[in-house]
Parts: structure tokens; C-alpha cells; sequence
């Protein structure tokens, strides 16, 4: 990775806020930063003079007078986002500003040539600034080097088959996939607006990305929002199992409860939860019966997120929680057991986790560039 120019905290302040509006001119950068108009002007040449920053041609303005535009330089870099999903590896190459600038996609077990072919794509000659990996496991600290591995074995072996493919020296930072999928809603998704709320993503797994005032809340221990750690069963002569709740409501045990319910005048027996969502989507008896249970079952884990957060809105995500379909028998059973609460399919469905940790590195990515400030003004 090439190291980023020391800059003027005015520098800093001013790549910070043009990464952000990713065109400004000077007045406009000016406003933003908070800064006079003769300190912008200097932090201006200060990154051009860096490559940081770069001529975009002119505005008009109302008076008639023409302002400079701005945008990055050649050497403010690039990032790269990397969803390490139980089905797929889905990898975004990123401007600081955000501009997508390249992405791949192959199966779970193909990671390192998904990556491989994103850092093909990037500019050449832009320095990777940041990376961020989307994992369906608990992570609790950045990691660096050639030793990093999640926080526990649970994804450990596909990342390590990953990360044979990642540049070395660059800043990687790990996050849970649903705190990224739950990053995307707030910015992008179904939760604009709105600074509280929980992301339940139900698939092949259970879990829930918290955000409070704004932020993920990700606890001490970085596992907030692992709901496959809940008791279950807690019954009278049942004994709890860790994850047993996540093997219950995952899609592996809804489409095991399709099939005995099924008789042979329902027709062939859905394989997927696709198939089987588009089945009671026709109305057919079979598959709306074995649907509504799962709403009803989704609706109670809902109702004990709300008993703990209160968020006020739920979004329901993952490959089968952004169903439409589920949405009535959840806020019923709901409704039947807690208290109001507001509650939405996801709007951005299968690329939440990778456009949410795009958003991280790019975060991340600036924050490489601006700590570069060394000298006060």
C-alpha cells in the first residue's frame, strides 16, 4: 500500500468533506468544512500539489461567475469490500467517494479468484487504502497481516482461502455480514430516516444488526445481535442447545417442514425457498400453510427483539426473511405479543452486505488519508 502524503489538518479536513460531496468547489468546500475561503483555497492547492485532488472542470453560479469544480485525484485510492456469504463471494472495488469502480462475484469456494479479478479491475496505480471483509461469524478487532482469522472458527477456513488472494500491507478490517447488510438499510435501504432499528436477517441463519442513534451496536464482546445464542428450546424437559433456535427457523428446516407436509396431490415438493414462496404466492394451499408457519415463527423472534430493544422498526432480510409474503403473519404474531411496532421487508436484498461494507472501507479509506495529518496550520 503507498503511504498517504502528511497533510495540513486543513488538508485533512478538506479531502474529508470533498470524499463526501465527491464534486464541490471552493465556496462549497469551504461551507462544509467549516473553514475561511483563503484556508480552503491553500488546503485546495496543498492537495492538488499531493494528487489527491484534481481540476473537474466549472460551475455557474446565479451571478454569472464561474467557480472551479473539484473532485479526488489520481492518488486518493481505492478500497475494496469483500461478502464472504454462505451461497456466494460478492466483492466491490470502491472510490473514497463511493464511485463503484469495480465487482466480481463467483461461488463461496472461487473467494480468491472473485477477489483476484476486482483488484484486475481497479485503476491502475491507485493505492488500495482499506479493506473490509463481510463475515457470518462474530468479529471483535481489526487484524493485520497474514494471520488474520474471525474472531472464532466458524468462518475461518473459507476466509482463509480468501485472503491468500489479498494485497499485503493493507489495513483489513473484519465485520459481521449482518451489521453490514444492516449499515446498507440505514444508508440506502429501507431505514433511511431513521437512526434506530433492528436488521433481522433470516436464512440459512438467524441474526439481527443493531443500530442505535445511528451506530451498530456491536457489544463487548462484538457478538450483539447473535440470536442463534438464545436459549432453545426452553421448555419443560427440553434442554437448550447452543444454535438450536438458528437450526429451527433457518432455511434448511423450513424447507424439511415443506416436505412433510407435502402430499402427493400438493405436486412436486419445493427444493428452494424460492420455489417455495413462489408456489404460495399462487395461492396453493400447501406451500401457504408451511409459509404462514414460518411468518408466525419469524413474528415471535421479532417479538422478543422488540421485549429486549424497543427498536420501532424492524427490517426483515436475508434469503428468506425479504420475502414480502411474511410480512402480514410477523406484525400479527407481533401485534399478539409485544407491543407497536413498525415492521419492513428490505429494499436491497442479496447485495446489503457487500454495499454495507463497501461503506466501511470506504470510511476507512479516508480515515487512512486524513490521519496522514502531521503539522497544524
Amino acid at each position: 500500500m503507498a503511504e498517504a502524503p502528511r497533510l495540513t489538518e486543513s488538508a485533512s479536513a478538506v479531502f474529508a468533506v470533498l470524499a463526501q460531496a465527491s464534486r464541490a468547489t471552493r465556496p462549497q468546500l469551504a461551507s462544509l468544512a467549516g473553514l475561511s475561503k483563503p484556508t480552503v483555497s491553500s488546503a485546495v492547492a496543498e492537495l492538488e500539489g499531493a494528487r489527491l485532488a484534481a481540476h473537474s472542470g466549472t460551475a455557474s453560479s446565479g451571478t454569472g461567475r464561474s467557480a472551479a469544480v473539484y473532485r479526488l485525484g489520481p492518488v486518493a485510492g481505492a478500497v475494496l469490500a469483500v461478502d464472504l456469504g454462505p451461497a456466494h463471494t460478492r466483492v466491490r472495488g470502491c472510490a473514497l467517494d463511493g464511485t463503484l469502480l469495480a465487482e466480481a462475484t463467483a461461488s463461496r469456494k472461487d473467494a480468491a479468484d472473485a477477489v483476484r479479478e476486482a483488484l484486475a479491475a481497479l485503476p491502475e496505480g491507485a493505492p488500495l487504502r482499506s479493506i473490509v471483509v463481510a463475515v457470518g461469524d462474530v468479529t471483535a478487532r481489526d487484524l493485520q497481516g497474514s494471520g488474520m482469522r474471525p474472531a472464532t472458527a466458524k468462518a475461518g477456513p473459507v476466509f482463509d482461502a480468501m485472503a491468500v488472494a489479498l494485497p499485503p500491507g493493507v489495513p483489513v478490517h473484519l465485520e459481521n455480514n449482518v451489521n453490514c447488510a444492516a449499515l446498507a438499510e440505514l444508508h440506502e435501504g429501507a431505514a433511511r430516516g431513521r437512526h434506530t432499528f433492528g436488521y433481522l436477517r433470516i436464512g440459512v441463519g438467524v441474526g439481527l444488526g443493531i443500530v442505535v442513534g445511528g451506530q451498530v451496536l456491536r457489544g463487548s464482546n462484538g457478538a450483539a445481535g447473535e440470536l442463534a445464542r438464545l436459549p432453545y428450546p426452553w421448555d419443560d424437559g427440553r434442554e437448550p442447545r447452543r444454535e438450536a433456535l438458528e437450526e429451527y427457523i433457518g432455511a434448511r428446516s423450513l424447507l424439511r417442514r415443506a416436505k412433510e407436509a407435502w402430499a402427493d396431490r400438493d405436486g412436486p415438493c419445493p427444493r428452494t425457498t424460492d420455489r417455495l414462496f413462489a408456489l404460495a404466492g399462487e395461492g396453493r394451499a400447501a406451500a401457504r400453510a408451511v409459509v404462514d408457519r414460518h411468518a408466525a415463527d419469524v413474528g415471535r423472534l421479532a417479538a422478543a427483539v422488540t421485549a429486549v430493544l424497543d427498536p420501532g422498526l424492524l427490517v426483515l432480510g436475508g434469503s428468506t426473511g425479504a420475502f414480502p409474503q411474511l410480512l402480514p403473519g410477523v406484525r400479527a404474531e407481533l401485534e399478539r405479543l409485544s407491543w407497536p411496532t413498525e415492521v419492513v421487508s428490505s429494499q436491497i436484498g442479496d447485495l446489503g452486505t457487500v454495499v454495507g461494507a463497501a461503506r466501511l472501507a470506504v470510511a476507512r479509506g479516508v480515515q487512512t488519508v486524513t490521519e496522514a495529518a502531521r503539522m497544524k496550520d
